[in-house]
């Protein structure tokens, strides 16, 4: 029998731990997540077109895992985009899916993982969230972008129950650094129940 590990992502408390989580999983990633309707990469990637058009529009996959977004965006009809994660294993069923122009890894704690500009839009589906990125990363993809750039992502149920991950994002929207542009709730992972809001922000 396939060891599950979809429920156990939410438990994740270290970098470390969250890792290794994922390079274990990579296999049966796609397979497992497949099985609960996973409907989160479709929605941003929708999100994202609806207010940013435009093919030749370099978009950044951060946290790309095993590549569902990277499919999505290039659906929508992205033609450049390009992913990131620290997992190897992850990365290497990405590369199998031949939807990125260039896939990397990262340091999962790196304050700045690339310069201001070199992309339009950042994507971080699934990413945000407790088990996986902390609310400063959210600050992190921010101070990646130029004023006018675009950030998707998404907040499941686990990360809107923690104060901290809106907090993250109304800090930017507050004081008029940032603005929502779109902003819907609807289903993430239908077999858990599970649902999450999908978010499009521009830095101001």
């Amino acid at each position: 029998m396939t060891e599950k590990f979809l429920e156990k992502s939410y438990g994740l408390e270290s970098v470390e731990e969250t890792l290794d989580h994922y390079n274990r999983w990579a296999a049966s990633y796609d397979a497992e997540i497949a099985e609960n309707n996973y409907a989160t990469p479709g929605r941003i990637a929708d999100a994202l077109w609806s207010v940013l058009p435009d093919v030749s529009t370099p978009v950044l996959d951060f946290g790309c895992g095993t590549g569902l977004a990277g499919i999505a965006l290039r659906r929508v009809g992205y033609e450049i985009v390009d992913g990131v994660d620290p997992s190897t294993e992850m990365l290497g069923v990405a590369l199998t899916k031949g939807a990125h122009r260039h896939l990397e890894q990262i340091d999962p704690k790196a304050k700045q993982p690339f310069k201001p500009g070199q992309y339009r839009a950042i994507v971080a589906c699934g990413v945000l969230g407790t088990g996986a990125a902390p609310p400063s990363a959210f600050g992190t993809l921010m101070h990646c972008l130029k004023r006018g750039d675009k950030l998707a992502f998404s907040l499941n149920d686990h990360a809107l129950a923690d104060p901290a991950y809106m907090g993250a994002m109304n800090e930017w929207l507050d004081c008029g650094a940032a603005r929502l542009l779109f902003s819907e709730y609807g289903d993430h992972l239908p077999g858990l129940n599970l649902k999450a809001s999908v978010y499009v922000i521009e830095k101001a």
